[in-house]
């Protein structure tokens, strides 16, 4: 099975089997990792689902939509590889893939 890297709010990294073709916050969150909470269950309207890509892989992902940016916009820690975790599919190719979860605002 493909793996997901999380790394946690206390810089622990986690490596856990993650299923191809489900947003990467889903996985996260069925997994039990209380640092992220998620709140809008990936409707677009929190960004409390924020992580930080693997800038190595980032280039596999596709491109960031506005509404996207605009809300990582509204985050005091975004960084150039801020993403929304709930806008993120898994896929084969993005095995190994490490996400940092970034601090709540």
């Amino acid at each position: 099975m493909p793996t997901l890297i999380v790394t946690t709010l206390n810089g622990t990294d986690h490596p856990i089997d993650a299923d191809v073709g489900r947003p990467i916050m889903e996985i996260i969150r069925d997994k039990g990792f209380e640092d992220m909470l998620a709140l809008c269950g990936g409707s677009k309207s929190c960004a409390t689902c924020h992580v930080y890509v693997d800038p190595d892989k980032l280039s596999l992902l596709p491109p960031m939509p506005q509404d996207e940016d605009e809300l990582l916009d509204s985050s005091s820690h975004r960084q150039p590889n801020s993403r929304l975790s709930c806008q993120i599919t898994f896929t084969a190719a993005l095995d190994g893939l490490r996400v940092v979860i970034a601090p709540e605002d």
